[in-house]
């Protein structure tokens, strides 16, 4: 029997290029090596190797040479951070810059570890297209990025601060967020500063507790009654002050997101006739908007619209919706299908095939901010009476924790992508019994039917009332 024969398209970036450049970067220089075609005529190619300084003037005089040369496509290797001056430069001087995984431009075996030789089989890589460049979002974004990244890196460095707080509270035998539910409550803040005032009446302190911590006095009186002294009242108050800076900090980059983000251009111009890309329903979404829609479809929405948009999805804020469009931004023409975000974000375990046997290897580390907004929304969504809260609830009997997070994640992460790459189209519910509602009746009666007689029983089936 003849097996039909499977037709593969090669992917945009796999294509002939007949004058390319490729620079192995390091942190001082960059070895350039331009492959080009000889000029004799003999169909031969010419590899020129050379060493560039890491500096602006240096590579915009770089930049300049290149497109005298009339370079179609320059790769990078993504080194640590140093290939940024060499992408912004380049790319601002108008040249096709392309980004590389260091992953993807392994050594030959065999071959002598140098910058020259890495940078001529990095170009040789270039000319034949068989490197794929990485996402590289546009100037606007990464300077969102900047900011959302440093808010959240900032974030987590008041984590640690209110944690070592804690530990100094241990110490002092002072165990208030035994009965707190959090630390950073306010209550416990003016325990805390009354503490480091001087006061160490356990009484008076607990009569400073606020809302629904008042019915707990008794048990606050025995957690404040401890050994604070006049060292963990000055290192205390070290610990507040670095609190209080970095939540100051924290809010001057939060308006400073919320601006960008007003000023950030708007995405694709939305087509209304076009299909889903798997002509079914959007999970997710409406697949069939109203008439009095059409006219809004056909205005790309604003960055602050989309956030909107997202912050409907279960589990997602508006602080989350604004780092998930900072790291991918509103184009998606970057990724054709859901599966190449969700490849990119390494939220889908990898596929190994020999033969007949295929086994699955790890999701890969991907973008941790990313990753850590959805997984935090993944874990929000899965309390909710949605889809996707009982999709959770499903999983998690049989994957574990860990592996259902992921998973949820992923269905976030698709939802997001179709909502911004069909501008226009709205966040739906499925609903707590979509699932309950595609169960075939029939099938499941034949199964307990079928399971009832192979323990010893005769079953007569009768239509409830």
């Amino acid at each position: 029997m003849t097996k039909q024969v499977e037709e593969i398209l090669d992917e945009p970036h796999e294509q002939i290029v007949q004058r390319v450049c490729a620079i192995d970067v390091g942190k001082d220089s960059g070895t350039v090596c331009v492959r080009v075609p000889a000029a004799s005529g003999t169909g031969r190619r010419v590899s020129k190797v050379w060493d560039v300084p890491a500096r602006t003037r240096a590579v915009l005089g770089l930049a300049a040479q290149l497109s005298d040369q009339g370079i179609e496509k320059v790769t990078l290797e993504s080194t640590s951070d140093y290939w940024r001056i060499w992408f912004y430069l380049l790319e601002a001087h108008g040249l096709d810059v392309q980004l590389v995984n260091a992953r993807d431009v392994k050594n030959v075996p065999g071959r002598p570890k140098t910058d020259k030789l890495d940078s001529v089989w990095l170009a040789k890589l270039t000319e034949k297209g068989l490197l794929r460049p990485s996402f590289v979002p546009s100037a606007q974004v990464r300077q969102l990025r900047d900011y959302t990244r440093m808010r959240a890196d900032l974030t987590g460095d008041r984590t640690r601060y209110w944690q070592r707080l804690e530990k100094l509270l241990e110490d002092a035998l002072i165990k208030v967020t035994s009965v707190a539910s959090r630390i950073d409550t306010l209550s416990v803040r003016d325990m805390i500063e009354a503490l480091i005032a001087g006061q160490r009446d356990p009484r008076v302190l607990a009569g400073m507790a606020r809302g629904r911590m008042r019915l707990k006095h008794a048990d606050l009186v025995e957690s404040l009654t401890g050994q604070f002294d006049d060292h963990h009242a000055e290192l205390a108050r070290m610990l507040l002050h670095q609190i209080d800076t970095l939540t100051d900090q924290i809010d001057v980059l939060t308006a400073r997101i919320e601006a960008l983000l007003a000023r950030l251009p708007a995405g694709n111009t939305p087509d209304p006739d076009r299909p889903a890309p798997d002509g079914q329903t959007r999970p997710g979404t409406r697949a069939n908007a109203p008439a009095d829609e059409a006219a809004q479809r056909r205005t790309p929405p604003t960055a602050a619209d989309m956030i909107k948009i997202l912050d409907q999805i279960p589990g997602i804020g508006p602080s989350n919706a604004q780092v998930i469009i900072a790291e991918i931004g509103l184009d998606m023409s970057r990724f054709p299908t859901a599966g190449h975000l969700v490849s990119w974000t390494r939220l889908c375990p990898r596929t190994i095939q020999s033969g007949k046997r295929s086994t699955t290897g790890k999701t890969g580390k991907g973008n941790r901010y990313l990753r850590a907004v959805l997984g935090e929304a993944a874990a929000t969504g899965g309390k909710t009476q949605t889809f996707l809260g009982e999709r959770y609830r499903r999983l998690i009997k049989r994957r574990g924790k860990l592996k259902t997070i992921v998973a949820i994640a992923r269905s976030i992460l698709v939802i997001i992508w179709h909502l911004l790459a069909n501008p226009g189209t709205t966040f739906h519910d499925l609903g707590v019994d979509f699932n309950d509602q595609r169960i075939d009746i029939g099938r499941r009666t034949r199964n307990h039917v079928r399971q009832l007689e192979a323990l010893g029983f005769n079953v007569t089936l009768t239509a409830a009332a």
